[in-house]
């Protein structure tokens, strides 16, 4: 064989790779559901991603149409679709659907394709054993603040099975809706109860603050947005000043004043407890969920 016709046989072999690459991944990121949370992230990689590289499906048709119309993000058919043409496949299906998801995607997906799973309670190991052991696994708890790009989220993987870059597009995904935070896997529940749920817990508080500005004689929308902002400011001062919550609370507790007298009261009727067990209630319910198949 000549040199020209080797090189000829060597450019051509190296441009099938390069295509084959590009046919295997059409998409960088691709959807499986697009509930609330699905959406938040979507719309979070729509700032550093085109349109025509995401790609999600949900099972309602006119849904589907509805936020590809909004986005300009493809709907795509069927979940074999998304699992077989995108780089990083985001599972933000419920977990009580992964039983019936997973084995029908595990069927044409990658064996080292990167999963992303939002599921509270399904462990890495079993995500991937109902992949049939398919998958590089990233196993999250996001939350709903991510809705307007102040989301918290715990992340789990194993990160010697990932490369640099690999890890950089984890971040930066997490990062287009908030702020994220590595976690072992072990403490993945209780991001569920400090960030993933309390939300919840949070907007009632708010709800029963305005309540009482209500009853004392204050309109309802500005008793929603004097309870809103007390409750955003407070957050705030705890994470930019660095200082324990109970010296920020002190902070505020002049001897004999109205504020030692409310918090005398929050103690009295339990606060403190039932925040706790609220938490303990969450808990439980991730424990059971993982005990699951």
């Amino acid at each position: 064989m000549t040199l020209d016709k080797k090189r000829k046989n060597t450019d051509f072999t190296a441009k099938m790779k390069k295509y084959r690459k590009k046919e295997k991944a059409m998409y960088n990121v691709g959807f499986i559901g697009m509930g609330n949370m699905g959406t938040a992230i979507l719309k979070g990689l729509l700032k550093t991603y085109r349109p025509d590289q995401l790609v999600f499906t949900q099972p309602t048709e006119a849904k589907g149409k509805r936020i590809e119309a909004e986005t300009g993000v493809k709907y795509a058919a069927t979940n074999e679709e998304i699992a077989k043409n995108a780089e990083i496949l985001v599972l933000a299906v419920k977990p009580q659907f992964y039983n019936s998801v997973l084995p029908e995607i595990g069927e044409v997906l990658a064996k080292d394709a990167i999963v992303i799973s939002l599921a509270p309670g399904v462990t890495i190991d079993s995500i991937r054993e109902k992949l049939g052991g398919k998958g590089r696994i990233v196993r999250c708890m996001p939350n709903t603040p991510a809705m307007i790009g102040e989301g918290m989220t715990g992340v789990c993987y194993d990160e010697t099975l990932f490369s640099e870059k690999e890890r950089k597009d984890i971040q930066d995904i997490f990062e287009s809706f908030g702020e994220m935070q590595l976690v072992p896997e072990h403490l993945m529940d209780v991001v569920t109860c400090l960030s993933g749920s309390s939300p919840a817990y949070v907007y009632m508080f708010i709800e029963a603050l305005a309540d009482a500005g209500v009853k004392h004689g204050m309109p309802r929308a500005a008793a929603y947005k004097f309870a809103a902002k007390a409750v955003a400011g407070s957050a705030e001062m705890v994470l930019k000043t660095g200082k324990h919550p109970a010296e920020l609370k002190d902070n505020v507790c002049s001897p004999g004043g109205t504020t030692i007298a409310g918090v005398a009261a929050l103690e009295e009727y339990g606060l403190r407890n039932a925040v706790i067990k609220a938490s303990d209630a969450c808990y439980d319910v991730c424990t059971a969920m993982k005990d699951k198949k």
